[in-house]
Formats: C-alpha cells, structure tokens, sequence
C-alpha cells in the first residue's frame, strides 16, 4: 500500500475538509469492510483446504498455492494498483476492484477443477491489489488528520490485523456446516453491500500531473516476486537442487534490477524516498515481518490443527478464536493510548510479544495439548 503515499497527500478540494464528510464514519465503515475482505481471503480458505483438497483431487504442492498465488498476485501488483487507483480516480478503482474481486470469488466458490480454483485465488488478489490502495486513499483524504485520523486509522489497522485470525473462525464455521465453496462464495454479498453503500457515500478524487505508468518497474517486481517465491516453494524439494537454487538466485536478480530501474525512473512505480525514511520504511519493515509471520504461522497452525490433531473445520476456528479476540481489544486500547505514548513504543513491544509467542509454537509437537503449547 506503499505506493499510495506519494500520492494521498494530492487532495481534491472537496474532500479535504472533514467538515464536508457529514458521514465520514459511515465511509469509515465500507472502507473497514473492504479491507476485512481482503485480508480476510487470505486465511478464510485455510480451514478449508482439507476438505476442498479431498473435493477436487488436489495435490499437496497445490494444496499450499491457492493461499501462495492470491498473496503473490496481492502483493506484487499492489503497487501497481496504487498507481491506478490514484490516476484513473480511486472511488472508480474501489467499485471495479470489489466487482473484480466478487466475480473472482464467484468462480472459485463454484470451480470443480484445481486449475479453476488458481486462476480465481490468482484473480482475487489482482482485484484485491486495486482495492485495497484505493481504499487506503479514500482513507488518507477523508480523515486529513486530528483525533478522528488516529481513531479511524485505529479501527482500519485493526480490522487488518484482526481480520487474518477472523478468516480462521469464519472458514470454520462455513466449512463445518455449508462446504468449503462458501468460503469463497460468501465475499459476493459482502461485497455487493459495500458497492451499493459506497456510491453515494464516496466521492470521486485522483492525483495530477505525470500519469504515465512505469512498465517496465511493473514487470521486474511481478516477475521478481513470482522468481523468488517459487524457489521458496521448491525448497520442500531440497535447498540444494538447481530448479531451487535458479529460481531464489533469479528472484533476487530481478528485485536488484528493480531498484535500480527506480532509483533512474522519472515515474517511478515506488520512489525510493518512501522506503529510504527512516520512519516510513521502519514502519514499513515492521508491517512485512510481522505480516509474514502472521499468515505463515496461520497457515501451518491450522493444518496442525486438522491434519495433525484431527479437529473438526468449526473446531479449528475456534481454537484460533483468542488470537482474533486478542487483537480487537489491544487494537481499541491502542487507539486511546497512542496519542500519548506515540508509536515508537507500540512497534517496538508489539514485534517482541509476537516473537516470543512464535518461537513457543515451535516446539509444537504431535502429543501437546492446546492448553500448554498453542493458546499461550
């Protein structure tokens, strides 16, 4: 989402007064809903893959890239979303992103192949890179700044936090008791709900000037990304063998030639200047670990939990249930405390905390109860 701060702080006049979002909080509430649906959709299949794996005669390799290929496309296009959504007008790039993302999440609820499954996960996090930015942006200019901008900030960043672990406890309870389609199929009237109220709610705005696109930025980080995770993927096969070491090598090759490229752009797809402050990229750095950390340790966690410990789809969510409800409460305490205590604090206790309770979960074994190992 990055890419987006070069461009949020270019305002239409008409928006960059709160006084003229009489309902800025209803906003607030679609933007929050936008945003759980895409973070949710990276874990709410998670749950489901057992079940969906035994459906559709999946592989194990293909069982982990209905969650890997809708983060790559997510994360590699999602500069390039930006981009769009702040040249092409960002209340047209939500309505198109979320339509995107709801016909996406049509055709993998009802896919009966593998490859009709990749192809709408891959989809989902195309229309989820435009969605996502344009949302973000919408944000930045509806909420300018003062108590209302911490406090609307707040409740976004908890709903992207909270919103992996609720994907957990909602795959669960439509798997348990519909099928694992619907972990799909239930973003089509979420999403229709957030269309229908952003109309009127939302007003048009895009940055000016320079409106070319950087190409070539946008093939070295896409193919970059894709390299360097594929080699990943390929590691479970031997960290030594050539396809793995090939890959990783070309993967970081290509993000090298990336940089490079923008450092010399004149429409740079990420100035460098964003990710060099020290700051913004220290947040940034925060926000990619802890990301990371959080989605592979969900992933695992609940295959632990099916495959492993034998739980049923509904248990599984809630055993996954504290870590949600964790995050809703510190996320609002947060919200209260942080004009006073700042941010420094937060990003540097709340990293440690994760970490300790990641490096406990390690040591997970088949015979530990839920009690001793997990829930701490």
């Amino acid at each position: 989402m990055s890419s987006t701060a070069p461009a949020v702080s270019v305002s239409s006049p008409p928006l960059s007064d709160p006084a003229a979002h009489p309902r800025r909080w209803w906003l607030l509430a679609v933007l929050a809903l936008a945003q759980l649906m895409v973070v949710l959709d990276g874990t709410i299949v998670n749950i489901a893959l057992p079940k969906a794996q035994l459906a559709l005669g999946m592989s194990d390799g293909d069982r982990t890239w209905v969650v890997t290929i809708y983060a790559l496309a997510f994360g590699s296009l999602l500069l390039l979303g930006g981009r769009i959504a702040d040249y092409w007008g960002r209340k047209r790039s939500f309505l198109v992103g979320m339509a995107g993302f709801a016909l996406a999440s049509m055709v993998g609820g009802l896919a009966d192949t593998t490859t009709q499954l990749l192809i709408s996960r891959g989809l989902q996090g195309a229309f989820a890179a435009l969605l996502a930015p344009a949302s973000l942006a919408i944000l930045t200019i509806t909420f300018p700044g003062g108590k209302d901008r911490i406090k609307a900030f707040a409740v976004y960043g908890a709903i992207g936090g909270g919103g992996a672990a609720v994907g957990l406890v909602l795959g669960g309870v439509l798997t348990e008791f519909t099928s694992w389609n619907w972990c799909l199929l239930v973003n089509v009237p979420i999403a229709l709900v957030a269309i229908l109220a952003a109309i009127p709610l939302m007003q048009e705005s895009r940055a000016h000037g320079n409106t070319r696109y950087d190409l070539p930025g946008v093939i070295l980080i896409v193919t970059g990304l894709a390299s360097l995770v594929y080699g990943f993927s390929q590691a479970e096969n031997g960290w030594g063998r050539v396809e793995t070491i090939g890959f990783l090598a070309l993967g970081v090759v290509l993000l090298v030639a990336f940089v490079i490229v923008e450092a010399r752009a004149m429409n740079p797809l990420l100035p460098l200047r964003v990710v060099t402050d020290r700051v913004r990229g220290g947040a940034f750095l925060v926000s990619l670990l802890t990301g990371a950390s959080l989605l592979g340790g969900l992933f695992f966690l609940t295959l632990y939990f099916q495959i492993v410990l034998g739980y049923s789809p509904l248990r599984s969510g809630l055993a996954s249930l504290p870590m949600t409800a964790t995050i809703m409460v510190c996320a609002t305490a947060l919200s209260g405390i942080l004009p006073k205590v700042g941010v420094r604090l937060p990003l540097t206790i709340g990293p440690v905390i994760a970490a300790a309770g990641l490096a406990w979960l390690s040591f997970v074994t088949v015979e530990d109860a839920y009690a001793l190992r997990v829930l701490p």
